[in-house]
């Protein structure tokens, strides 16, 4: 049997919060998408996309650089900026096929109209988003590569309904989507008080694999896949909750983490979400 591999392509883009009090991490204000291509010797399977069409494109030079087959692109989950990329990528890569359990495939569709692709994504990044293409939902719970068994686990409400993780067992490998973050703030806009609890039990069971590295959905480029940053993101949703708990203005629960967590990159995914939960400034 051949042996496993995998390598990440990372893409910064400005972030989607934009209205940050001044002066607060300037430098910071941007986050980046992963993209990740597990290798084997032949076949390779890609896991998300991109946001915009010139990202993807990259994507689309980067996977053909690798030299390989590409027989699946797998979606972690329904946000736009992970899978807007699906139609340049099959167009590019014809016999590949864009695959995902039900739960995304619910949110993905939901991204795919016109409210989220034009009124949203599109106002933040104008005449740059791909025309929307669905992926098909996986039967089963596991895609093969040359072999391995990729096993597809249901991960439920994180920073969005019907999120997964892929595991990768052979190689000890999760890629994690964003149920897991790399020093970068973690988007809780659309969390409650009950799904941030079911978002640190995902971070448990995903902790429990023992995996060797976690590839995050959006992570600081030139850090590691080191697993340690599964128990940084639990503390980070752990010291949101507290912050959350103390406080009574979006900008004191913003302050209060920011204290905590002061150089992640994307302060506007936190200043969003600060935003959502207290609704006031």
């Amino acid at each position: 049997m051949s042996t496993l591999n995998y390598d990440t392509l990372l893409k910064r883009r400005e972030g989607i919060t934009r209205d940050l009090p001044e002066g607060d991490n300037e430098d910071l204000r941007w986050v980046t998408n992963s993209a990740t291509l597990i290798l084997g010797e032949r076949d390779a399977v890609l896991v998300d996309s991109f946001t915009t069409i010139e990202q993807n494109e990259a994507l689309i030079q980067w996977v053909n650089e690798h030299d390989r087959r590409l027989t699946h692109v797998y979606l972690t989950h329904g946000h736009g900026d992970h899978v807007y990329g699906i139609g340049q990528l099959l167009e590019a890569f014809p016999s590949a096929r864009a695959v995902a359990t039900a739960g995304t495939l619910a949110q993905s569709r939901i991204q795919a109209g016109d409210a989220w692709r034009v009124g949203f994504w599109g106002k933040l990044f104008p005449g740059e988003i791909p025309e929307p293409v669905l992926p098909e939902v996986l039967d089963g719970d596991r895609l093969l590569l040359e072999g391995h068994e990729l096993q597809i686990l249901e991960m439920g409400y994180t920073d969005t309904e019907g999120t997964t993780v892929l595991w990768a067992p052979d190689i000890r490998l999760v890629v994690a989507g964003d149920v897991v973050y790399n020093e970068t703030h973690m988007y809780l806009a659309e969390s409650t008080k009950d799904s941030r609890l079911e978002w640190i039990a995902s971070l448990k069971a995903v902790k429990a694999l023992d995996p060797l590295n976690v590839v995050a959905g959006h992570k600081y480029p030139g850090r590691s896949d080191d697993p340690v940053t599964i128990d940084e993101s639990m503390r980070y949703i752990s010291d949101f909750i507290e912050a959350e708990n103390s406080t009574s203005t979006a900008r004191d629960l913003y302050d209060a983490v920011l204290l905590r967590h002061p150089r992640r990159a994307n302060p506007g995914a936190l200043w969003g979400s600060a935003n959502r939960i207290k609704g006031t400034p």
